[in-house]
């Protein structure tokens, strides 16, 4: 292993120890935003060989259901998903995962941009869901690390405008380093903050992505969103929430959920390679394996963006 980043569903497990309906009842390693390096290959693989840097896909699933078949494998009921539990993480020293979920970096990418593939990968599928394209004004709800890689990656693909939101004022500056057209620091009022949005925009937003996982944001995000228009549901709200449904229905505005990726770490390396996006700026921290616990109390803190761990052994 090389590069693994903190997500925030490790933070929540090592905290909760759970995340709805998939328990930690065992030890269990954490990690999944991760790259390496290939030091042995399985019988019967040539699509690798020892030396390659690879980024890992960290979900695997059966292949054989009706999902894997049409394409959308994130949906398979026999997920083998890294830091799920009770399957193990990637946050050690050696890993083994399938040969057809590791993709080699071309050599000018480096690990540590390899192991944000995962999360750029979300973007991407949240993109793919939505058909982002040229010439759409897009609302994203939360600058955390997720807000901000659908922020690079709405950009990439031709979104003419795109408007941020976030309740921390230090995010939504670094936000608008990043390329986002304009910031919104949002009120307690979901309608008033749709508002605001209406009002940068000149018009309400064609395409929303809600990342931040916050009740009213998602109310927000409905209210903020054109007619005939569509809302990504990307952070994993509470099981049960109150919304504005009849606003949504008769007003033809879609909502659909987003629930990691498939097929898309492909176009999220192809993105890197082809510097249609730069993700290095997300690195705020980096720590080595042995200082692991310190990572975390830091991730844990909402110091910075996206904290990296650096797994070789010096």
């Amino acid at each position: 292993m090389r590069d693994v980043g903190i997500c925030g569903s490790d933070i929540h497990y090592w905290v909760n120890g759970a995340i709805g309906d998939f328990i930690v009842k065992a030890p269990m390693v954490i990690g999944h935003e991760a790259s390496g390096v290939v030091t042995k290959l399985g019988e019967g693989v040539s699509s690798l060989k020892i030396g390659d840097r690879v980024a890992i896909e960290p979900g695997v699933p059966c292949r054989m259901c009706k999902f894997c078949k049409i394409g959308r494998y994130n949906l398979c009921h026999d997920m083998k998903f890294c830091a799920t539990p009770p399957i193990h993480g990637n946050l050690a020293r050696l890993y083994t995962h399938a040969a057809d979920f590791c993709f080699k970096l071309p050599d000018h990418v480096s690990t540590e941009e390899g192991a944000l593939l995962e999360p750029l990968s979300v973007a991407v599928h949240a993109c793919n869901r939505a058909d982002v394209g040229l010439g759409h004004k897009v609302l994203i709800c939360g600058a955390g690390p997720i807000g901000l890689v659908n922020l690079l990656t709405v950009k990439a693909r031709g979104a003419s405008e795109v408007c941020i939101t976030d309740i921390d004022q230090t995010r939504l500056e670094f936000a608008k380093k990043l390329g986002a057209d304009f910031t919104i620091k949002v009120t307690k009022d979901p309608k008033e903050t749709a508002l605001q949005v209406e009002e940068v925009f000149g018009q309400p937003a064609d395409i929303t992505i809600e990342c931040s996982a916050a009740p009213s944001s998602i109310k927000t995000a409905i209210f903020a969103t054109c007619s005939g228009g569509c809302v990504l549901l990307v952070g994993m709200c509470p099981g049960e929430i109150q919304l504005p449904i009849v606003n949504a229905a008769v007003r033809e505005v879609d909502i659909k959920g987003v629930f990691r990726y498939a097929n898309c770490y492909p176009t999220a390396l192809a993105m890197i390679a082809a510097d249609k996006v730069d993700v290095k700026p997300l690195i705020t921290h980096r720590f080595k394996l042995e200082q692991t616990l310190e990572a975390f109390e830091t991730a844990k803190s909402g110091k910075g963006v996206k904290v990296m761990i650096n797994c070789e052994r010096k």
